[in-house]
């Protein structure tokens, strides 16, 4: 059903929590796993991000390589550079996933708030369903 699955990671808590289910849904489907790491650009206030670091992306998607790894998961790895939400977007549609799992940071119901997501951009601008991990 699901033949190919994006994973989109950050240094987040909430992406590490959606991990397991991504590994269940992935096994359970034989599905082509793809994990994703955006570097960020620099913010406007010129405070780096963890994001923005190229170095600490690449140790990230190795670490996420290896826990999918020690189950069996062969993954494949991208890393880019843009805004997160179009990336996620952009690379879905290359790959022609067929599923983008997602963890939530359980961002209020606050619309202002809700437009800064980027799970809530990658809701509205996705060319495939979306799994959100609570």
């Amino acid at each position: 059903m699901f033949k190919t699955v994006l994973f989109p990671i950050d240094m987040s808590s909430e992406a590490q929590q959606a991990a397991p289910k991504v590994a269940e849904l992935v096994q359970l489907h034989q599905s082509r796993l793809v994990l994703l790491s955006v570097v960020e650009p620099s913010t406007e206030a010129g405070q780096p991000s963890a994001q923005s670091s190229p170095e600490a992306v690449a140790k990230l998607l190795g670490k996420a390589q290896e826990l999918f790894a020690a189950q069996a998961i062969e993954t494949e790895l991208i890393e880019r550079e843009g805004q997160p939400a179009f990336v996620i977007c952009d690379v879905a549609d290359e790959l022609n996933a067929d599923l983008i799992v997602m963890g939530c940071r359980g961002v209020g119901l606050i619309e202002e708030v809700q437009d800064e997501s980027v799970t809530m951009r990658v809701i509205n601008l996705s060319p495939c369903p979306i799994l959100i991990i609570p």
